[in-house]
């Protein structure tokens, strides 16, 4: 054969070979959200082992078990979690080895989160302050307020699967559920503050995964399992498997939907849009049914100048003098706000 052919069908069978490639690369990227970046991936998920309540195929929670199908989920007793497997999470060997960067899943048909997990590490740590996130609104969100029971009064936040604090990630819809102030600050955080503490001070990594639990249809999760395991030292400083709650002390639930109402008030007929109930069995009276709310400035925690970096009261006579581009309106607390570098008004003194 001619020199000059065998180089043409050689270049022939390059370029064919180069066109495959970048089809298969092209079909694998589509597939997911994006392709990944070193520290940060997303897309649906995937054949990773799953905690007590795993996924189904298409990466959304049911109660099943990585061994054995769990008729009930567990029941709240006055503890935010409860301890799965002996505290030990159900990372296999394979995901030890393989699983790098974070992972979120794909919202499903119900606008619900999925598994969110990834190796957490110095490198996946925000070095600059969280943003606001009152544009997302998850599945099943209200915004209602318990004055009298809850100290920061609003019953909901949205919390991250994966905390700001490890990952980075904070107004992603895939990342962030409808969960109680309980579930936040007495689950969630003391679990996210111990991951922290221990890759700040080592310069280590961890394995973690939180799992949202939703019953059926519901909109609110009953709970999240959260895992962890310290990565360098195969689980010896953190490893935990952990059932969290997602209630609120002195609140009904309906997680259907997201309604709520006060424990003590006991429902006659909650299909009607009003309804007569009794409260501590000493008298009626007829109260309206708390439907999704439209948010008004009394749902308003704090009002924003994002120039100066202050946050004031809704009241605050400095609101009315704010320019509109510079005005935005918070429903996190004083707490999240400072954390994300606000300095309160000197004037009102939120």
């Amino acid at each position: 054969m001619p020199e000059d052919n065998r180089y043409s069908n050689h270049k022939i069978i390059s370029i064919g070979t180069t066109l495959l490639f970048i089809l298969f690369l092209t079909l694998t990227c589509t597939a997911v959200t994006g392709c990944s970046t070193p520290d940060q991936k997303n897309e649906e998920f995937p054949a990773v082992s799953a905690p007590l309540i795993t996924g189904n195929a298409d990466g959304f929670a049911e109660s099943v078990s990585a061994e054995e199908e769990v008729e009930e989920l567990p029941q709240y007793t006055g503890e935010p979690f409860v301890i799965l497997h002996g505290d030990t999470p159900l990372f296999t060997e394979e995901d030890k080895r393989s699983i790098t960067g974070v992972v979120y899943s794909n919202l499903d048909e119900l606008g619900r989160c999925g598994p969110a997990y990834g190796r957490i590490g110095p490198e996946t740590i925000p070095s600059v302050q969280r943003g606001t996130i009152g544009d997302v609104k998850p599945s099943g969100w209200h915004t209602v307020r318990y004055d009298n029971l809850i100290e920061d009064r609003y019953l909901y936040n949205r919390c991250h699967l994966i905390a700001y604090q490890l990952a980075g990630v904070n107004a992603e819809e895939r990342n962030l559920i409808t969960g109680t102030r309980y579930l936040n600050m007495n689950g969630m955080l003391p679990i996210e503050n111990q991951v922290l503490e221990y890759i700040n001070g080592t310069g280590n990594h961890v394995l973690y995964r939180v799992t949202p639990v939703f019953e059926g249809d519901n909109l609110v999760a009953s709970g999240v399992v959260m895992e962890a395991w310290s990565v360098e030292d195969n689980g010896k400083s953190i490893q935990l498997c952990r059932y969290l709650f997602n209630v609120q002390p002195g609140v009904v639930i309906d997680y259907s939907t997201g309604d709520s109402y006060e424990e003590n008030i006991y429902l006659l007929d909650p299909s009607e849009s009003e309804f007569e109930i009794i409260q501590n069995e000493s008298g009626t009276r007829t109260i309206s049914r708390q439907m999704p709310v439209t948010e008004s400035m009394d749902d308003i925690t704090y009002v924003l100048n994002i120039n100066t970096m202050r946050f004031h009261k809704p009241t605050c006579p400095s609101v009315e003098d704010m320019k509109e581009k510079n005005r935005e309106y918070s429903y996190s607390t004083r707490e999240e706000l400072i954390e994300q570098g606000y300095k309160p008004c000197g004037s009102c003194n939120p």
